[in-house]
C-alpha cells in the first residue's frame, strides 16, 4: 500500500497535467452519472486523483467528499478547488483498503478507474456496502484486463518492483459484474467505455 501511494505521489504532477485518453468516453460516462444524482445527494468519491471529475460532479449534488491515498494528488486537488471557487467540495487522504473514510452514509459512491488497482477488488466493494444509505449508488468505472490483456501482467508486476507501476489486478468484466453482485448490490446499468481495453461502467444499487 506504501509503495503505491509513494508511486502516485511520484507522478502527481505529470497525472494532473496528462489529456483525458478518451475524451468521448469519459464524456458519456461522465453525463451518465449525473443522470443518476440530485442537488440534494452527499456523495463520496474514492481514489479521486487531483479531483479533476469531483470537480466537474460537484455542482449538480449538495456535497462531494472526494479521497485518495496518494498526499500529493490531494494537494494538487486542494489547489484546484481553491482555484475554481466551490464550496460543496471536500477533499481528504484516504485509503478504501485500509485505514478509516469519511463518516457515510453517502447517497453515491463512485470510483471511477480504482477498482483493478485494488489488492482485493471484491472485499473493497463490500466496504462500499457499508458507506451507502440503504438504495444508495456505487458507481465505478474499471478497466477490465482478463484475456489478451493478462499478458501484461509479468512485465506490471517487474516495474512494479522497480517503482515503475502501481499494483493491477487482471479480471474479467464477468468476475467484476459477479463480485459486485455478491456483495449486494443489484446492477442498474453497465458498459464499456472505451471497448478496448474495456473499462467498465457500472451503475449499481444498494439491495
Amino acid at each position: 500500500m506504501t509503495s503505491d501511494a509513494a508511486f502516485w505521489d511520484r507522478i502527481a504532477t505529470k497525472y494532473a497535467a496528462d489529456p483525458i485518453k478518451d475524451p468521448s468516453a469519459y464524456e458519456y460516462t461522465l453525463a451518465r452519472t449525473k443522470f443518476y444524482l440530485s442537488l440534494t445527494d452527499h456523495v463520496l468519491e474514492l481514489g479521486c486523483g487531483t479531483a479533476s471529475t469531483a470537480l466537474l460532479i460537484a455542482p449538480g449534488v449538495g456535497h462531494i467528499t472526494a479521497t485518495d491515498y496518494s498526499a500529493a494528488m490531494i494537494s494538487i486537488g486542494r489547489k484546484k478547488v481553491e482555484e475554481a471557487g466551490l464550496t460543496n467540495i471536500s477533499l481528504e487522504e484516504a485509503s478504501l483498503e485500509g485505514g478509516p473514510l469519511p463518516p457515510g452514509p453517502f447517497d453515491a459512491v463512485l470510483a471511477f478507474n480504482l477498482l483493478h488497482l485494488l489488492h482485493d477488488p471484491e472485499a473493497a466493494i463490500g466496504r462500499v456496502r457499508g458507506l451507502l444509505k440503504p438504495g444508495g449508488l456505487f458507481i465505478s468505472k474499471t478497466a477490465c484486463l482478463q484475456g489478451p490483456f493478462r499478458a501484461m501482467a509479468p512485465i506490471v508486476a517487474l516495474m512494479r518492483l522497480f517503482g515503475k507501476a502501481p499494483k493491477v489486478s487482471f479480471f474479467s468484466t464477468r468476475w467484476l459484474e459477479a463480485a459486485v453482485g455478491r456483495q449486494g448490490f443489484e446492477i442498474l446499468e453497465s458498459g464499456d467505455f472505451p471497448k478496448g481495453p474495456p473499462r467498465r461502467y457500472i451503475v449499481a444499487r444498494l439491495r
